[in-house]
């Protein structure tokens, strides 16, 4: 029971203490408790004001991406746009350029197939070349000498050829001058060659003139040089025929020509052999009749 009244009393004693508190304490109560209210509103508030500010930026935001996305889409129709026209630009650069390449390979083709050596045949390096023999003039006629002016004729045969050349040059050359005179170039050729000089006409136009001295004919490949090295089946240079030019001379009367080298005196070297020549008789014959009278010849 003691243990029971003691809970008892301490409840009694303090609802006493309580309802004896002052009024100010309930006031307090209630400002603790409006306070309280205060916070709250103000937190709802805040709430709110957030939540504005949040739906305003949510907006805005939305705003901005729309607006972004707007102009992102137009950047991005721009781009395609441009994108296409560079594309198309590219693809007729592209073809112009394969166009242009094709042109250039087939050009290079062209001229790598225009710039390719003639093929050669080659044969055994045992056998002779190509060669001229002269049958006008014949070599049983000994030398030749032409007047300029006149018409000279040549005729050859080939010998020992295997490949017969396309063409040939014909030259005249004079070593006194160093110069090549031009008969005939890319001459046709055939079983018998033969060409027939103008001197007269070659003498009109030349820009340097016959002169009176000896000539070599030169035959050769028109293909190649004149110097170029004899190959086996192919024309060499012949240059083995040689003749003589010289210019007339204007007509003189024989009663007004004067002979420069022409005198019917003897010269004194033509004294001189013929003095030591009787001297050396005169000795010889008196010797020898000496000789024989010692002998007893005479007797």
């Amino acid at each position: 029971m003691k243990l029971l009244a003691s809970p008892l009393l301490s409840l009694l004693v303090l609802a006493s203490c309580s309802a004896a508190w002052p009024k100010e304490f309930h006031q307090l109560e209630g400002l603790i408790l409006r306070r309280q209210d205060s916070d709250q509103s103000s937190s709802s508030s805040k709430s709110a004001s957030a939540s504005k500010s949040a739906s305003s930026s949510s907006d805005a935001s939305s705003t901005d991406s729309s607006s972004t996305d707007s102009s992102k889409s137009t950047v991005t129709d721009s781009a395609s746009a441009s994108g296409s026209q560079a594309s198309a630009s590219d693809s007729a650069a592209a073809t112009t350029g394969a166009s242009g390449s094709k042109e250039t390979a087939s050009a290079s083709k062209t001229d790598k197939s225009s710039s390719k050596p003639p093929k050669t045949t080659e044969f055994d390096p045992r056998l002779p070349p190509g060669g001229v023999q002269m049958v006008t003039p014949a070599a049983t006629e000994g030398s030749q000498y032409y007047k300029v002016g006149d018409h000279v004729t040549f005729k050859w045969n080939y010998t020992s050829l295997s490949v017969t050349p396309s063409a040939i040059d014909i030259m005249a050359s004079c070593k006194e001058n160093n110069q090549m005179y031009t008969i005939a170039m890319n001459q046709s050729v055939d079983g018998t060659g033969a060409i027939t000089w103008d001197t007269g006409n070659y003498q009109k136009t030349a820009s340097i003139p016959l002169i009176v001295e000896t000539y070599t004919l030169v035959i050769y490949d028109a293909a190649q040089d004149a110097t170029a090295t004899a190959k086996a089946g192919y024309l060499g240079s012949f240059n083995q025929f040689q003749f003589g030019m010289y210019t007339p001379q204007a007509y003189t009367p024989l009663n007004e020509f004067t002979c420069a080298t022409c005198n019917g005196a003897l010269s004194e070297a033509e004294r001189h052999a013929l003095g030591f020549m009787l001297i050396m008789a005169t000795i010889t014959t008196l010797s020898f009749t000496w000789f024989a009278g010692g002998f007893g010849v005479f007797s």
